[in-house]
C-alpha cells in the first residue's frame, strides 16, 4: 500500500489495512513494548523500513487498538473461566440440594416412626447408608458381616470395601448430619462448600470444591499429606497390596504434631484404599480408616510421646469437571481421644470447626495454590518462584512444630528447671540440627561455630481477646515485646553476606520495616521479610551486616474469620536470602478453645443475611461477638549457641520468654473489649460493678487514712483508679488464703497476670518466704479491727515467679454503702522487679 493512500485514508478517518509483513513487524514490537512513547514510535519507524510509509499517528492508533483487543481477549477468557466455575458450582449446589432433600426425608421418616413407635426409639438406626452417590451405584460391595476380618488380603479388602461404603455415604449421603460452616459463602470465588458435623461420634468436616488440576494429579497431591498438611510430621507406607479391580491397599503409619506444649502428639495406624471407577470418565475414590485390635487386622506397637487416635471412615472423591479440572469431595472424620488432654484444652480436640480449618480447607487451599502456580508460573520481584516461597513457608512451619513438640528422636533433651515450671527449655546438639546453622567470623578474627540449638517454650491461656487482633498487634508492634539484643544474637548465628534484598513498597511499623513477599490463596497466609532498624550499636561486639532481616510467615489475621487459628513464625535469614539459608524458626501460635459454632443446630432456622454476610462485620462487632472467648497461646523461641555457653544462653532465654509472656498479657488486656470501655470490667459473681467498687475503695481510703486516694471532682473514679501509678488490688475476706478479686493496671503488671487469671491467685502466694506469710496472718485480723495498716517495704512474688520489691504498702478495709466490710484493699508503692 502506498504512502499516499495511507495519508488519504488517515485524512478521511478511514481504517488503514496493513500488509501481513507490517502486521508481523508491529506484533514483534508490541511484544517488546506494548505501550511505546511518541519518541519510541518514531524510533520504531526509523529502525524498521517496512513501517516507513506509515504515519506516527497511525502507529499510535494501531497500538491503542492492539492493547484494547488484548484486554478484550483477556476479559473474554476470564468470563469463560468464571462461566465454567459457575456451571460446575451449580452442579455442586444441585448435588448438595439433593443430599439435603434426602436428609429432610430421612428426618421426616424418623419423626413419623418415633410418633408411631415411641417405645422402640432405641431400635432405629440413625445412620442411613441407602443414599449412596450415583458414583458407586452398580458396583458390587462385599457384605462386611460375612467376610473375613483379619490381616489377610481378603480381610483387608473387606475392611476397605466397608470403609468406602461409609465414606461415600458421608460424602454424598446422610450418614452424618452436616451444618454449613459459619462464615463460609458458596460462590465461584470461594474455596468451596464447607460443612461441619453435628452430633456424631468424634469430629468431622466435609468440603466440596473445584480445583484446576486433573483427578490423577489431585489424588497424587492429597495422598502426600506431609506436603500440604502442616500438622503432619510423617507418613510411612508400611505395605502396599493390589486388588483385583485395579485398586491399591496401603498400610500406613502417620504422626501428627501437637499444636501446643500442653498436650501430647497423635499417631494413627490406618488402611488407605484407592479405587478407580471407569464409566466413560476417570473417578478416583480414596478412603481411609484406622485399624484397631477389634478388627483382628495387623497392628502397630504404640510409640512413646504419642496418643493413638482414630480416623473414622474418611477420604476423597475426585471427579473430572467439564471444561477441565476436578470436582472434589473431602471428608475428614477423627476421634482425637480428648480424654488425654487437660479439660481446659479438650475443645481443641472436640471442635469440628478447627478440624475443617486446619485439615479439610487446608487441602483445598493447597490444591488451588498449586493450580495457580501452574497457570501463573511468574517469578516474583524477589527472584523467587511461587513454589520456592511455598517451600520456605513449609520449612518455617515444620521447624516451629518441631520446636513446640521437642521429640527425643530428633535430638531434643529437656534441661533442668530453675524451680518454676512456666518455661520449658530443651537443647538439641544432633548433627542434623546443626546442619541448619553456619559460622560467623567475629571482629576478633576468630570464627564461631554454633554447636547446639536451645528452645525456650511455654503456653498460656488468654481470655477476652480475639486471636486475629492480638496477632496483628504482635506483628505490627514488635517493639512492644521483642528485645533487640536477642534479635541481634539470633542473627549472629547466620552467616553475613552482601545485601541483595530489594525494597518494594515497604510498610513501616515502629522499629521495623515490613517488606511484602508472597500471599497464598485468599490471603489466608502471607510471607514477608522484616528489616529491623536501630540495631547499629550491636555491631560493636560482633561483625554483623548493616541490617538484620527476619523471614516471617503470618496467618489468621482476618478478624472476620470464625474461630481461626493465628500464627506468627519468623527466623533470622542471611541478607543474601539464598534458597539454602539456615532457618531456625521462633514465634507464636494462638488457637481458640471454645467454638460457639459447635452448638449450632441444623434444625435452627438462621437468618440468611447474617449467615452469609460475615465479611461486612466491623472490627468492633467482631470483638463484641467474641468478647468472652478463650484461647491458648504457644510461644517457642530457638537460639543457636556454642555448648560452653549453654548455662548463660539458657538463663537468657528463660528470662526472655517470661518477659514476652508478661508483655503479651499486657497487650491482651489492652486489646480486650473491657479495656476500651472500663465500665465493661466484669467483677466476680456477687461483686459490685467496677464503678461502684472504685467508689467504695476511694471512700474507704479517705475514711481511714484522711486523704484522697483519687481525685474526687469531675473525674471518672474508675478511670483514675485504673491508671493510678501505684499497684492497687483487692482481695476477699476469707480467713484462709484470701483471693484477689480486682487490680488496677499497675497491680496487674506487678502480678504479671490478667483480670481473668487474677481470681486464681491467693494473697499468700505473692510472698516468697514463711516470715512474710506469718506476718500476713497476724496483720490481717488487725486490718479488719483497726480498718487500715501501713507496712514497711519488702519483697513479694509475681504470678510468674519474679521477685518484686516495694518501698511500702498500705492496707485498708473497703466498706460498702451499708458500712459493711466488702473486701480488703492493698496498695504497693514504688514497686519494681528485681
Amino acid at each position: 500500500m502506498g504512502g499516499s493512500n495511507n495519508s488519504h485514508n488517515i485524512d478521511n478517518g478511514k481504517y488503514v489495512r496493513y500488509t501481513p509483513e507490517q502486521v508481523e513487524a508491529l506484533e514483534r514490537l508490541y511484544n517488546d513494548c506494548p505501550k511505546p512513547s511518541s519518541m519510541r514510535r518514531q524510533q520504531l519507524i526509523r529502525e524498521c523500513p517496512i513501517l516507513s510509509n506509515i504515519e506516527p499517528k497511525q502507529i499510535k492508533v494501531w497500538f491503542q487498538n492492539r492493547r484494547c483487543r488484548e484486554k478484550q481477549r483477556k476479559e473474554a477468557s476470564r468470563l469463560q473461566a468464571v462461566n465454567r466455575k459457575l456451571t460446575a458450582m451449580n452442579k455442586l449446589l444441585m448435588e448438595e440440594n439433593d443430599r439435603l432433600q434426602k436428609q429432610v426425608s430421612h428426618l421426616v421418616y424418623e419423626n413419623s416412626y418415633f410418633r408411631q413407635h415411641p417405645q422402640n426409639q432405641g431400635n432405629l438406626a440413625t445412620t442411613d447408608n441407602s443414599c449412596e452417590s450415583v458414583v458407586t451405584s452398580g458396583q458390587h460391595h462385599l457384605t462386611p458381616q460375612h467376610q473375613p476380618r483379619d490381616a489377610s488380603p481378603a480381610g483387608l479388602l473387606s475392611i476397605a470395601d466397608e470403609t468406602l461404603t461409609e465414606f461415600i455415604s458421608k460424602a454424598t449421603g446422610t450418614a452424618v448430619e452436616w451444618v454449613q460452616m459459619p462464615g463460609m459463602k458458596p460462590g465461584p470465588d470461594s474455596i468451596g462448600i464447607v460443612a461441619i458435623s453435628h452430633g456424631c461420634t468424634g469430629i468431622a468436616a466435609r468440603a466440596c470444591g473445584l480445583v484446576g488440576l486433573d483427578p490423577t494429579r489431585v489424588a497424587e497431591i492429597l495422598k502426600d499429606k506431609p506436603c500440604w498438611l502442616r500438622d503432619c510430621r510423617s507418613l510411612d507406607i508400611v505395605n502396599v497390596l493390589s486388588t483385583a479391580n485395579g485398586g491399591t491397599l496401603e498400610l500406613i503409619y502417620m504422626q501428627l504434631y501437637a499444636p501446643t506444649t500442653l498436650a501430647p502428639a497423635r499417631d494413627f495406624w490406618m488402611l488407605r484404599y484407592t479405587s478407580v471407577m471407569e464409566d466413560g470418565s476417570l473417578v478416583l475414590q480414596i478412603c481411609e480408616r484406622s485399624l484397631n485390635n477389634t478388627q483382628n487386622g495387623p497392628s502397630m506397637p504404640p510409640s512413646p510421646h504419642f496418643v493413638r487416635a482414630e480416623i473414622l471412615p474418611s477420604g476423597y472423591l475426585i471427579r473430572p469437571c467439564e471444561g477441565g479440572g476436578s470436582i472434589l469431595h473431602i471428608v475428614d472424620h477423627f476421634d482425637l481421644e480428648p480424654w488425654s488432654v487437660p479439660e481446659v484444652l479438650r475443645s481443641l480436640y472436640e471442635s469440628s470447626t478447627l478440624l475443617a480449618q486446619r485439615t479439610t480447607m487446608a487441602a483445598l487451599r493447597y490444591l488451588r495454590q498449586i493450580s495457580q502456580e501452574i497457570s501463573q508460573p511468574n517469578v516474583t520481584g524477589w527472584g523467587r518462584r511461587p513454589a520456592a516461597l511455598r517451600a520456605l513457608s513449609q520449612r518455617l512451619s515444620k521447624g516451629f512444630n518441631e520446636a513446640v513438640n521437642g521429640f527425643s528422636d530428633e535430638g531434643w533433651s529437656i534441661l533442668e528447671s530453675d524451680g518454676i515450671d512456666d518455661v520449658t527449655l530443651l537443647v538439641n546438639s544432633s548433627p542434623t540440627k546443626m546442619m541448619m546453622t553456619s559460622s560467623l567470623p567475629f571482629a576478633n578474627g576468630f570464627t564461631s561455630m554454633p554447636s547446639a540449638v536451645l528452645c525456650a517454650k511455654a503456653s498460656m491461656l488468654l481470655q477476652n481477646v480475639p486471636p486475629s487482633i492480638l496477632l496483628r498487634f504482635l506483628r505490627e508492634h514488635r517493639q512492644e515485646w521483642a528485645d533487640n539484643s536477642i534479635d541481634a544474637y539470633s542473627a549472629a548465628a547466620i552467616k553475613a553476606g552482601p545485601c541483595s534484598l530489594p525494597i518494594p513498597r515497604p510498610g513501616s511499623f515502629g522499629g521495623q520495616v515490613i517488606l511484602p513477599l508472597a500471599h497464598t490463596i485468599e490471603n489466608e497466609e502471607f510471607m514477608e521479610v522484616i528489616k529491623l532498624e536501630s540495631l547499629g550499636h550491636y555491631q560493636e561486639d560482633m561483625m554483623m551486616p548493616a541490617d538484620i532481616f527476619l523471614l516471617q510467615m503470618c496467618s489468621g489475621v482476618d478478624e472476620n474469620a470464625v474461630e481461626s487459628c493465628a500464627e506468627l513464625i519468623f527466623a533470622p535469614i542471611d541478607a543474601s536470602f539464598s534458597d539454602d539459608a539456615p532457618i531456625i524458626p521462633s514465634g507464636f501460635r494462638i488457637i481458640p478453645l471454645d467454638s460457639k459454632s459447635e452448638g449450632l443446630s441444623p434444625n435452627r432456622t438462621l437468618d440468611l443475611a447474617s449467615a452469609l454476610d460475615v465479611g461486612s462485620r466491623t472490627a468492633g462487632d467482631s470483638c463484641g461477638s467474641r468478647g468472652n472467648s478463650k484461647s491458648v497461646m504457644t510461644i517457642a523461641f530457638q537460639l543457636a549457641f556454642e555448648m560452653h555457653m549453654q548455662e548463660n544462653v539458657a538463663s537468657m532465654a528463660r528470662q526472655y520468654v517470661r518477659s514476652v509472656i508478661a508483655s503479651v498479657q499486657r497487650v491482651a488486656l489492652a486489646l480486650s473489649p473491657s479495656s476500651h470501655q472500663l465500665s465493661g470490667l466484669r467483677p466476680p459473681p456477687a461483686s459490685p460493678e467496677a464503678h461502684t467498687l472504685a467508689r467504695w475503695i476511694s471512700h474507704s481510703y479517705r475514711c481511714y487514712l484522711g486523704v484522697d486516694l483519687l481525685k474526687p471532682h469531675g473525674t471518672d473514679l474508675l478511670k483514675s483508679l485504673w491508671h493510678h501509678p501505684d499497684a492497687v488490688m483487692c482481695c476477699s475476706l476469707k480467713a484462709l488464703a484470701p483471693v484477689f478479686t480486682f487490680a488496677n493496671q499497675a497491680g496487674l503488671d506487678m502480678l504479671e497476670t490478667t483480670l481473668v487469671a487474677l481470681q486464681d491467685i491467693t494473697l499468700d502466694k505473692i510472698f516468697d518466704n514463711n516470715n512474710g506469710k506469718k506476718n500476713l496472718c497476724s496483720d490481717f485480723p488487725q486490718i479488719m479491727q483497726q480498718g487500715f495498716m501501713c507496712m514497711d517495704g519488702g519483697i513479694c512474688m509475681s504470678s510468674m515467679g519474679r521477685a518484686v520489691t516495694y518501698e511500702k504498702a498500705v492496707a485498708w478495709k473497703v466498706l460498702n454503702d451499708d458500712e459493711d466490710a466488702h473486701c480488703v484493699s492493698f496498695m504497693f508503692l514504688n514497686w519494681s522487679f528485681i
